[in-house]
Parts: structure tokens; sequence; C-alpha cells
């Protein structure tokens, strides 16, 4: 057992996400889709696009007849979803076009509607426009070709893929199945939404937390009973949800007298990859894994720090890119960026801190500026941020320095 680095940890769990084997397939509707892992690849119907597409509103024209000296005479009109269905346009003529039109034989470029002038049928360059083959045209089959891997598997799906896959016709998709994911909050204070609260317990915001974390990371959550803080509720629960995939325990994993969760897992024979990493929150974080079942795949497991700031961003660093990968997806980091602090901000030794932070998204400067909290047990604070500020340790920054920004 041992406590490690910041980056250490990171690299202990991206080692374990590489070993995962491929899970089932199954065929779900595309608007079904979304944040699975594709199982297949995702082929083109047709070329895309599947004809000469105009980009602009305009006319069609052969280019070396554009020019501000020569009137060309406009012969009809193309809209979107329409074909030119007379002969190949002439020379010295022109046709009105609009975006995403084919264009007619004959024509190689489009004037944009800005770019023209226009009198009694006719239209010309409007004064310094020139135009060159090719312009405002998207050639047919550039985007894909028939047959073309358009979405290779192992993708996730977003709106940008389930759009690529309607555009090529496909109206299901061939997707990982989901891991199963048990989550158990651990403590006596920790009452259920709907029960008597007494005025010493608080709800059981983590329980809600994770489950909303695992849906969105591809998993299928599966929110236990609460583990109250003795060694055998907690060995009773650990029991029911080690068939699953990932087992995620929140609370108990600190060293106080009634925090339990380690030695029930060592009880079960838990192999651990480290105890506890320093950073700030989420320094208890435990993670390892519970040997298998009747010859069944271990089951990986994270103990997660009970104060609820610090659950959401251990498993943002550690359990999503474990996560992502048991669905299929290839095994990638937390999802960093960098921004630019807009105040000074004072060192602390021997701690990565990962602490909530609004980004503001400006165009040009991107900035970050810490939320004033009260610990990694104010919610309210987590709630405010949009992201969180990475630290380096012991490192004293100042407005204008770039930093790590891990997103969520």
């Amino acid at each position: 057992m041992s406590v490690v680095e910041f980056a250490e940890a990171l690299d202990i769990v991206l080692e374990h996400a590489r070993g995962f084997p491929a899970r089932t397939a199954e065929q779900i509707a595309l608007l079904d889709a979304a944040g699975r892992v594709l199982a297949e690849d995702v082929t083109a119907d047709r070329d895309q696009p599947p004809f000469h597409r105009s980009t602009r509103d305009g006319f069609a024209v052969r280019a070396t007849d554009f020019t501000a000296s020569a009137q060309l005479k406009i012969v009809g009109q193309v809209r979107a979803g329409e074909a030119w269905c007379s002969d190949a346009m002439q020379p010295g003529c022109a046709i009105e076009i609009m975006t995403g039109a084919p264009m007619p034989d004959g024509a190689d470029a489009v004037a944009m509607i800005e770019h023209v002038a226009l009198a009694d049928g006719n239209v010309w360059a409007a004064p310094g426009r020139t135009l060159r083959a090719g312009e405002n045209v998207v050639p047919q089959g550039s985007e894909a070709r028939a047959g073309e891997v358009v979405l290779a598997a192992g993708s996730v799906i977003g709106a940008a893929e389930i759009a690529m896959s309607a555009a090529c016709g496909h109206a299901e998709l061939m997707v990982r199945s989901r891991p199963s994911v048990t989550i158990i909050a651990t403590g006596d204070e920790l009452v259920e939404l709907g029960a008597r609260l007494g005025s010493q317990q608080i709800w059981n915001s983590n329980g809600y937390a994770l489950a909303a974390l695992v849906a969105v990371a591809g998993g299928r959550a599966e929110r236990s009973k609460i583990a109250r803080d003795t060694r055998e509720d907690i060995r009773a629960r650990i029991a029911e949800g080690r068939r699953s995939d990932l087992l995620l325990l929140s609370g108990g994993v600190s060293a106080g007298k009634y925090d339990l969760v380690e030695e029930a897992l060592a009880e079960f024979g838990a192999e651990f990859f480290f105890t506890g990493v320093k950073m700030q929150p989420g320094r208890p974080v435990v993670f390892g894994r519970l040997p298998g079942l009747d010859g069944e795949q271990a089951t990986y497991f994270f103990g997660l720090p009970g104060n609820p700031v610090s659950t959401q961003v251990t498993f943002h660093c550690f359990v999503e890119p474990l996560l992502r990968a048991m669905c299929g997806a290839e095994p990638v980091g937390p999802k960093f960026v960098q921004g630019t602090l807009a105040e000074d901000v004072s060192a602390k030794a021997g701690l990565t801190r990962v602490l909530p932070t609004i980004l503001r998204h400006d165009l040009e400067r991107p900035e970050l500026r810490l939320v004033s909290w009260q610990g990694s047990g104010d919610l309210g604070a987590n709630a405010r941020a949009n992201c969180y500020a990475v630290l380096p340790d012991g490192e004293a920054l100042h407005a204008g320095d770039v930093v790590t920004v891990l997103l969520r």
C-alpha cells in the first residue's frame, strides 16, 4: 500500500485501463447511442457529398466567363434538393444557385451573391471581384467515398458522430455494452432522499452524484443500500456488488476510527495499487481490484473520499478514464486543457491541488478564477464552478500564469 504523486496515480490508472477485453456488442437506435462506444466502423453509404455541391447562394458559372466586363445571361435556377435538368450550361450563361444545391453540368464555380452585379436578367462581376475554378464548390466524394470508414470502432459517440451517422443513412449503430458500476455510499450520517432526516444527518448526495457521473461516462450505475459504519455492513455491501465490472465506494477511506473500507476490502483479498494520492482534495483515494468469482474477471474498485467535492474530483481524475476504457474507448487521461490565471494564488507544498474554478470563455485569452470555498464539503462552491484548476506542488502562481485545467 502506498501514497503516490498525482502524476504517478494517473499513470497507474491508465496502465490498467489498457488491459480490458472487448465487451459484447449490441445494436441500438441512433439517438440512444449518445455517450456509447462504437463496436463497428461506420461507413459512408455513398459519396459524401454525393454531387458537386455549392457552398454559397449565388450564381453557377464558368470561372473564365466571370468578369466585370462580360454580362452573363441568367438561364434558370437550381435549389437544394433539386437537379438542373436542362442541357449543360453554355458559355456566356449563369444559373442562380442556392447553398447545398448540386452544380449544373458545365459550371465549375459559384460567384457569391454579394460579389456580383445584376440588371435585366444578366449578372457580372462586381468591381474588383474575380473567380477561380472550384471556388465555393465542394467536389463530389471529397469528404468521403462510398464504403469509406467515417467513424472508427472505439469512437465515443457524441452529437458530431450522430450527425455523421445520420448523413450516411445509419438509423442504428452497433455499440459496446455498458459496464456495470455498483455505487456504495458509506456512513452512519447518510440518509436516502424521501426518508426521515435526523437533525445530525445529511442526505446521500454522493450516491446521486456518482450515478450521474457514471451515466455520462458510459457506465450503467447500480446504487447499493447505504453501508453503515460497521465492518459487517460494509462487507455485506461489497459482497453484493463485487460481481459488477467496477465498484465505487465513497467515504470510509481516511484514517478515522470508523474508516473501515480498506480493511473490509482487504478481507476479500483486494490488491491495492495505491492507497492515497498527494493531492487536495482527494488525498485518501484508493485504487485496486478484487479477485474474480467463479472464473469471472477481477472487479476493479475505487475507494473515494466521502467529502462530496473530493468524490467528484477523484472521479474525474481517475475513475472516468478507467470507466471509459471499460466501455471500449481508447485509454486516455482526464480532459486537461490550459488557461490563464486572472489572480495570484498562494503556494502549498507537498500536494497537487485540484480546486473548483470558473473558466471565463474569452475568445482570445480564457481566464481562470478560483471559486471561494469552505473546503471539500462545499457543494455550493463546486456547483458554481465549471472546471478545476490543477495547481502544481509548492509553486506560488501569479495573474497571467498559464496553468492546467481539468474539464468536467
